[in-house]
């Protein structure tokens, strides 16, 4: 089996500068139509054999260094690229210019393609290979749907190295960007010609990496237009967790509440009267017996009052072992009028669950108490053995939900960062503020 031939590296001819004399290196050859010189700032015919002076500009216009110096190497896609030219261009929008770089990539077989950076943040651009379509909101290419993020007039500022067209200071541009991130799919439109490419966002670290760059790269800046989340994709497969941990605590809940026996093992009325604040109140019910397996038990009270409170002292004691259970609870309930019309506060019943309570025989030892009474407060007490708590499930479910409504409403935060800066906000602010 023959070796397929290895592609040459592009070839370079050495030129010199008709205005300063400075030395220029011609990187794609017969394919650029113009060179900057560097020394000089002079944009030069390279299709002029004696490299026509087309236009110059003053470094006071802003020199900018490129952060990938020209003639740099390395890889797209697997394909070796050099860079070749550099602009930066500029937009204006109320009175501050927003301005963002553009390198300008060769390969003798596969032509000509970018990399854009604003901020830190990084495209991979190509001229697109078909025509998409547009109706000014959305985008179509591939079968790929582009929203649209804005239209703004860019002008060039600033440029260094070669170009397969003729570039010139402060041409200007009319650009169209629709985004679905990590794709940008953009137009310009340009003496009535008009020129589709499409980006994909790339980090700094790789294009740092293929190209063989010494430090880091810039770190990133806000949000870019087409910077996928990075919480996008966690955020549906989250959900789908959520949604199949939440139909098993369902199967859990309807297993719990059917095999649950709710089996009122006790229930009694009461009536307490403080007669002398000396007198001791507290008294023990009549032994009842929880059978079965360890359960929970429910203690509900209710009590008759009105404009007043109960407070009960419970104690639940194995009537073999000793071992007791102590918990306190209060029913108060209050109500009235005042200048917002009637209110309550409160209510006359009250119910506490005991968890894992062995089976055996039990009794109560209840120890109320209150504020002065003008008459005995009736009150009951129900035990209730193995009882499904509702609030244990629905305590589970908001814990499940949670980390899923945290990680969409970071996902919608990233969102409404990305399109602040666009022509279609997601939250619009009054001026004013």
């Amino acid at each position: 089996m023959s070796t397929p031939p290895v592609p040459p590296k592009p070839m370079t001819r050495a030129l010199n500068c008709p205005q300063c004399g400075a030395a220029l290196v011609l990187r794609s050859m017969d394919r650029a139509v113009s060179i900057v010189c560097e020394n000089c700032h002079s944009i030069l015919d390279a299709k002029d054999p004696n490299l026509k002076i087309v236009q110059r500009f003053e470094a006071a216009l802003g020199e900018d260094r490129p952060l990938i110096p020209l003639g740099t190497r390395g890889k797209i896609r697997g394909t070796d690229y050099e860079v070749i030219g550099f602009q930066r261009r500029t937009i204006t929008e109320d009175g501050i210019d927003y301005s963002w770089h553009e390198y300008l990539l060769f390969n003798p077989f596969k032509g000509f393609r970018y990399l854009t950076e604003y901020n830190g943040h990084w495209n991979d651009v190509a001229p697109v290979t078909g025509l998409p379509t547009a109706d000014g909101m959305h985008a179509q290419y591939l079968g790929k749907s582009y929203k649209h993020f804005q239209t703004a007039t860019a002008r060039t500022t600033f440029v260094l190295g070669e170009f397969p067209w003729q570039v010139r200071i402060n041409e200007k541009a009319l650009c169209y960007d629709y985004v679905s991130a990590p794709f940008m799919l953009s137009s310009e439109v340009m003496a009535n010609e008009t020129t589709w490419s499409l980006g994909e966002y790339v980090s700094g670290t790789d294009i740092w990496k293929n190209f063989k760059l010494p430090g880091s790269p810039p770190a990133p800046i806000g949000v870019y237009e087409d910077q996928p989340s990075p919480l996008g994709a966690k955020a549906g497969a989250i959900w789908l967790t959520f949604v199949l941990l939440a139909s098993a605590l369902l199967v859990v809940f309807i297993a719990d509440a059917a095999i649950s026996s709710r089996d009122v093992v006790f229930r009694q009325n009461y009536a307490f009267l403080q007669i002398t604040p000396r007198q001791e109140p507290s008294f023990v019910t009549p032994v009842f017996e929880l059978k079965g397996r360890t359960s929970n038990i429910e203690v509900e009270t209710t009590a008759s009052i009105n404009n007043q409170w109960i407070y009960l002292n419970y104690a639940l004691i194995n009537d073999e072992s000793g071992q007791a259970y102590d918990f306190g609870r209060e029913v108060s309930y209050y109500h009235g009028y005042d200048s917002d019309g009637s209110w309550t506060e409160g209510k006359r019943d009250d119910s506490v669950y005991v968890p894992s309570v062995p089976s055996g025989r039990y009794y109560l030892r209840v120890e109320p108490e209150s504020e002065k009474q003008f008459g005995p407060i009736q009150y009951s007490v129900t035990v209730t053995r193995d009882v499904p708590v509702m609030s244990l499930y629905l305590v589970a479910l908001i814990a499940l939900l949670f980390p899923a409504l945290l990680i969409s409403w970071r996902t919608f935060n990233f969102e409404q960062m990305r399109w602040a800066e666009s022509d279609h906000p997601l939250v619009k602010y009054n001026s004013s503020d």
